[in-house]
């Protein structure tokens, strides 16, 4: 597939066929994506983890589904994915990274960051995990974990503190899906978000 039909057939899925697995060859093709990812100071602070077996999965939405949100169509759906990925990032890792001679930031102070690249870096490798989805013909979704989640989540999966879940991805075979009715927003068209030479200044 070309990369600009890769692009633009990207989108949120939040139903799935739940009978057909990803195979294994191609889980292993998006994680390999995934580290191909930018990331500063080439810190590679990411951490990812697989979930396909039935057992885990239910785990899973056990630790991370609000009270009220499992009877919801849009949690059937989803619950449906045969692989969860869920990206971490560690902050520790680029706090270190950017204390070596070639860096020099010997006092690890996180101020240093005028953004949190570490998180930045783990979207960059779960954007690349949904685009390599599409190109394989599987749907994918990110999705939050809720904070007052994350201690249950931790829990159940031996989780280190110093890994920060960023998210979860549900991946695979797309079913019939109802659109988002977010999308009666429209999109955004590239003249409305875009300022030439200084901010105001069309494009």
């Amino acid at each position: 597939m070309e990369y600009g039909e890769v692009v633009h057939r990207r989108r949120m899925v939040r139903n799935y066929d739940p009978d057909r697995p990803v195979p294994d060859e191609v889980v292993d093709r998006l994680l390999g994506y995934a580290v191909h990812a930018p990331s500063a100071g080439f810190s590679q602070g990411w951490g990812f983890l697989v979930l396909e077996e039935p057992g885990d999965r239910q785990a899973f939405w056990t630790a991370t589904t609000p009270e009220g949100m499992a009877e919801t169509n849009w949690s059937q759906g989803m619950r449906r994915a045969p692989l969860i990925v869920v990206p971490h990032s560690n902050r520790d890792v680029y706090l270190e990274r950017y204390a070596e001679p070639d860096k020099g930031w010997t006092d690890r102070l996180e101020s240093h960051w005028p953004v949190p690249y570490w998180h930045i870096d783990a979207g960059f490798a779960s954007l690349l995990m949904m685009l390599g989805a599409v190109d394989e013909g599987l749907g994918a979704c990110f999705f939050g974990i809720m904070p007052a989640s994350v201690p249950g989540y931790r829990k159940a999966f031996d989780v280190p503190d110093a890994y920060t879940p960023i998210g979860a991805i549900t991946i695979g075979y797309r079913a019939k899906d109802r659109r988002s009715p977010s999308l009666r927003r429209g999109r955004r068209d590239v003249a409305e978000v875009t300022h030439r030479g200084r901010w105001g200044v069309g494009y």
